[in-house]
């Protein structure tokens, strides 16, 4: 049973439209100024933008690409989280991605480096995913030993972890220790049921999944496992922790991955939070849900990165 807090924060943010003196909640269409989208979720992430104590950034760059480095206290200098945003592939950043990632690293204790992908429609697949292998090749030429990495994302941004484990898995490369992705968007066909069951329960605009789709699909085929890694052979991946809320649209895109991965042998263990909505495990500590999805990660993450050191 939800918590009644997250019942009350929940219907507001459903609801958030009323704030804006506007009937309906947001739709996307293909008439939707990407640019306008793009600064609004600047915007709001400025009215979010204040980071935990204890946390450093620090700026760099991977081959010209943008990126961030978010050190916690006292964080181990050789264990690293690889983070892939998420934002529909033609939104995100590390300005606005922060304070989120922020909160995560600080309950992890793990320092996090995230990254400036390129964006759809300007860059089609596999623009995303191409920069993503980049950024941890970047890793292991600076050193880090895979077994001390654990790639984690959000939303497009799970996808795009999910496609990633896969692409390092394809071209031989070494394994990082584990995945996490949380409401993770595995199928760009969106075939699955709660893209319809669900639809009025998810955070996100009307609509906004089949044209994201279209514009980072560009002209291949969706069913790509590189764009939907729910298509692929999924036989060798490192451990996966998959978590989703059931009031989302890309709840069947976790549990559909998560059964497969399972039956194909790999180490995947699937959260589905009845009455949680999309990445709500991000919203901590904002109601006791968020707070102990936030603890589950912390714990899978560390118990990967450190398990190493007793063989």
């Amino acid at each position: 049973m939800p918590s009644t807090r997250s019942k009350l924060i929940n219907f507001m943010l459903r609801n958030r439209h009323f704030l804006h003196l506007r009937l309906k909640p947001d739709t996307i269409d293909e008439h939707t100024s990407i640019p306008q989208f793009r600064a609004e979720a600047e915007r709001m992430s400025r009215a979010m933008a204040k980071l935990p104590e204890d946390i450093e950034l620090q700026p760099t760059t991977i081959d010209g690409m943008t990126a961030e480095w978010i050190y916690p206290t006292n964080a181990s200098p050789e264990k690293v989280i690889l983070y892939t945003h998420g934002g529909g592939y033609i939104s995100g950043s590390c300005t606005d991605h922060r304070a989120i990632v922020s909160k995560m690293v600080k309950s992890c204790g793990v320092k996090t480096l995230q990254f400036d992908y390129r964006l759809a429609p300007e860059h089609p697949f596999p623009a995303a995913l191409d920069d993503s292998v980049k950024a941890y090749c970047w890793l292991l030429a600076e050193g880090y030993l895979p077994e001390n990495i654990v790639i984690m994302g959000e939303s497009a941004g799970g996808g795009l972890c999910l496609a990633l484990l896969l692409a390092i898995r394809d071209q031989n490369l070494p394994l990082p220790a584990a995945g996490v992705a949380l409401s993770a968007w595995t199928d760009l066909k969106c075939t699955g049921e709660s893209y319809e069951t669900k639809a009025k329960l998810c955070l996100s605009p009307m609509g906004s999944w089949t044209v994201f789709s279209s514009y980072y699909v560009g002209d291949n085929d969706p069913g790509n496992p590189g764009i939907s890694p729910l298509y692929a052979d999924l036989h060798g991946l490192p451990p996966l922790l998959i978590i989703t809320g059931d009031d989302e649209v890309l709840r069947d895109d976790s549990i559909r991955f998560a059964e497969k991965a399972q039956q194909t042998g790999v180490d995947a263990t699937l959260r589905v939070s009845e009455g949680m909505v999309h990445c709500y495990p991000l919203m901590a500590p904002m109601f006791p849900e968020a707070t102990a999805a936030m603890s589950e990660i912390s714990t899978f993450i560390n118990t990967h990165l450190y398990k190493t050191n007793s063989k």
